[in-house]
């Protein structure tokens, strides 16, 4: 027996209940530690077959690992007083052609559509606009291979806590019956039409056609019943709106925007949401919603673009948006890109 061999099972013998990280990249090269990850993925209940189905003959790819590093550090790193105008992003993502997408999309799902929103209770246009986010409605899915791409990113390290569950659950996948060749995706190892992590696909994904597959890559029953499987999960309250549109009157006491309270998930996305008060509560201030709303519903308000700007009062429903992307503009434009595609 090699050293190497050696050393793999003994670090899966006596550190099965510890993160790999224990003994793997520093000391091990990519395949030693691929066979590290295999034993935990034993530990979970993985068949071997699944493991040697997705772990064989993989090898590091470095387009992957230079795509990582290279995202854009944001200007919130250098200066966290900084937020840019929402309006850029607006125009450039819900655009024309995405808006004629999504109304082509809705028009072609026919009645589909309109029995997963009565099952769910989440609108049909929502359920587009994710796709159209996430995927352009199926046009852009990724060619990665799914996992190469979630080896090499667990292998390199520096979120590895992230990737590496996520390739074993890849396995998982695999022992539900998802075949090998379709596990493809982006390089960050989302995939399918909602472009889901395996972690996500495992604990969300539906078979909204009845044939027994959950395929979110090419079913659109599936894939518009795991969106808004998705959506129910993280508390869509049916018949509220995500939000509506108001105006913010000059001379407002912006004291009262302020928020003490700091989220402990996503706290500068949060940060910019003013405090919880109805929407009556905020009409006696001065800020009249211009969308149909009632006055009971608990709203907080955002300025995207600040003051003087077109203003939005935000319901629970939004704060289910930011489940599935924690991005107040990722949210904002889904709701926004949704209402055009109901228009």
């Amino acid at each position: 027996m090699s050293l190497i061999k050696s050393f793999i099972l003994f670090c899966a013998a006596a550190l099965a209940s510890l993160p790999v990280t224990a003994c793997a990249q520093d000391n091990l090269g990519f395949d030693a530690y691929l066979e590290l990850v295999a034993a935990k993925a034993r530990g979970e209940g993985v068949s071997e077959s699944a493991i040697r189905q997705v772990l064989d003959g993989l090898t590091e790819n470095p387009r992957v690992v230079a795509l990582d590093r290279g995202q854009p550090g944001s200007t919130a790193q250098r200066d966290p007083n900084y937020f840019p105008p929402f309006q850029p992003y607006f125009r450039r993502t819900v655009d024309a052609a995405r808006i004629a997408g999504g109304r082509r999309t809705l028009r072609n799902l026919g009645p589909l559509a309109d029995r997963v929103e009565r099952e769910y209770g989440v609108p049909a246009e929502i359920l587009v606009a994710i796709w159209g986010k996430e995927s352009a409605y199926g046009a852009v899915k990724g060619d990665f291979d799914l996992a190469r791409a979630l080896a090499t990113l667990a292998y390199e390290g520096r979120r590895r806590d992230l990737f590496e569950p996520e390739l074993i659950d890849l396995m998982k996948m695999v022992d539900r019956g998802v075949p090998r060749a379709r596990l493809v995706g982006s390089w960050a190892g989302a995939f399918g039409n909602p472009q889901f992590l395996p972690s996500v696909y495992l604990r969300i994904a539906k078979d909204g056609d009845g044939d027994g597959d959950a395929d979110i890559w090419n079913s659109p029953a599936d894939t518009l019943a795991s969106i808004a499987s998705y959506f129910v999960d993280a508390g869509w309250q049916p018949g509220l709106p995500w939000g509506v549109p108001t105006v913010v009157p000059s001379g407002f006491d912006r004291t009262l925007l302020e928020n003490p309270m700091q989220a402990p998930y996503c706290p500068r996305v949060h940060v910019r949401h003013a405090p919880w008060k109805t929407v009556r509560e905020w009409r006696a201030l001065g800020i009249v919603p211009a969308a149909p709303i009632s006055d009971d519903t608990l709203v907080s308000l955002i300025e995207p673009d600040g003051p003087g700007n077109t203003a939005y009062l935000l319901t629970s429903n939004y704060r289910t948006i930011l489940e599935y992307n924690c991005s107040n503009f990722y949210a904002l434009g889904v709701g926004l890109l949704a209402n055009e595609i109901a228009r």
